[in-house]
């Protein structure tokens, strides 16, 4: 467990330009300090020690404002950007080098038992406000966009958005990995009403030429 916290804190400066100072990050970063109680939660919760991970979960929560059952399978390298309003349900399953940001849920879509949370690949990155909702599974390397509602299973390399979470890309594996620019993620319901939109003005044009050339043909028969 000790090395798997070496990595949680070393990737706090891999993935974040703000973290600068080990003892700055070691007191007052919120993601991390939820996935260190959560390491502790998680594996008192494997002894099967009862009530004490729940307990270490909760002040977590109020503390950090992130909420992880103690259940829920985390790989190393895990990091939550600013993190407030971040949930992680019980049988979610988290790979290695996963990025979450803020307000991002890996949730159930109802009380039906067992399996019945997300399970991300490797190096997957969750955008904020994202809600990836159900028993699916995330692929490795997948980028999932802000405020996307993500209901169906994705295949690795994938880029996700929308809501409901349409796949607009898909990235060979050879090429290389970037980090995901939230401020060109592309709008696939903006794309196809300006489709549409040039779809319309063309048809129009077509029949205004069929309309002027059924006109001009009475006037030239006249004379």
């Amino acid at each position: 467990m000790l090395d798997t916290l070496r990595r949680d804190f070393q990737v706090v400066f891999e993935r974040d330009p703000a973290a600068t100072n080990r003892l700055e990050v070691l007191l007052t970063y919120a993601g991390f300090h939820a996935i260190l109680s959560h390491r502790i939660a998680h594996r008192l919760w494997s002894w099967n020690v009862p009530v004490i991970p729940r307990l270490i979960a909760t002040l977590a929560r109020l503390f950090t404002g992130i909420e992880i059952h103690p259940a829920a399978r985390i790989g190393s390298g895990f990091f939550i950007d600013h993190g407030m309003g971040v949930v992680i349900g019980e049988t979610s399953e988290i790979g290695d080098d996963v990025t979450l940001f803020q307000g991002v849920t890996l949730g159930g879509t109802g009380k039906e038992p067992g399996k019945r949370h997300p399970t991300l690949g490797n190096h997957v990155v969750v955008g904020a406000g994202a809600k990836v909702l159900g028993a699916i599974t995330i692929g490795d390397h997948v980028k999932i966009g802000a405020n996307s509602v993500v209901l169906r299973s994705v295949p690795p390399h994938a880029t996700v958005v929308g809501v409901p979470g349409k796949i607009i890309k898909t990235v060979s594996e050879e090429a290389p990995e970037v980090q995901m620019d939230h401020t060109n993620i592309p709008d696939p319901i903006a794309e196809r009403l300006e489709a549409l939109e040039r779809m319309i003005l063309d048809l129009k044009k077509r029949l205004d030429e069929a309309l002027g050339e059924r006109l001009q043909k009475p006037k030239e028969g006249n004379r």
